[in-house]
């Protein structure tokens, strides 16, 4: 087993470089003064709010599959009883 160390003076942000169309970069640039933040804070930001969203997918993506390979029907007698038991009421 090879156990990882870090020096404390290790900064604990990822650098990372990437690609983004000149209209998104402008974008991001004009969108980062507006909000009085750094360009880096902006793009975390916006990467944690898609993979915060993208939690979600995963979770819907997870379970579709799990219902796929099952039936979903109501017995007709549970059904039935289901309806008795609601109080009739005009909308």
């Amino acid at each position: 087993m090879v156990a990882l160390v870090i020096p404390q003076s290790y900064s604990r942000n990822m650098k990372v470089a990437i690609s983004v169309p000149d209209e998104v970069f402008k974008a991001g640039e004009q969108l980062a003064r507006q909000l009085g933040m750094s360009r880096s804070e902006l793009y975390a930001n916006a990467l944690e709010a898609y993979l915060g969203s993208r939690g979600g997918a995963a979770v819907t993506e997870r379970l579709d599959k799990v219902y796929a390979s099952s039936t979903s029907s109501v017995d007709a007698a549970l059904n039935a009883a289901q309806l008795r038991s609601l109080p009739d009421e005009t909308w």
